[in-house]
């Protein structure tokens, strides 16, 4: 039987990533937004839970997704926050105190 407490049905996930996918070079979406897009709109942290468990050897721009502050969601000290911080600077995303500004690089899907 599936547990039914926040299930991540097969639909929601390919929904996910195809969104994911689909986010342009340069531009980044919020969990939140994403959840919205897949019709699911409280499970923004379900997103970031198929985020988590990407494979290793995964092309999906998970770099891309950031919270709805415009922050990076790990730790700053973190080798992941580092990682992530560079793939966005190198796609031209300029950070500000940490934040990206989500009025200049979000994406309107």
């Amino acid at each position: 039987m599936q547990n039914n407490k926040n299930p991540i049905d097969t639909a929601f996930k390919e929904r996910i990533y195809t969104l994911i996918g689909s986010i342009p070079m340069g531009k980044v979406a919020a969990y939140g937004q994403l959840a919205r897009l897949a019709g699911a709109p409280n499970q923004s942290r379900a997103v970031g839970r198929l985020l988590k468990n990407l494979p290793a050897k995964s092309t999906l721009p998970w770099h891309r997704v950031i919270n709805s502050q415009g922050k990076i969601s790990f730790s700053i000290e973190s080798e992941k926050y580092q990682q992530q911080r560079k793939l966005l600077t190198a796609e031209g995303v300029i950070f500000k105190n940490n934040k990206v500004s989500l009025k200049t690089y979000q994406w309107l899907a």
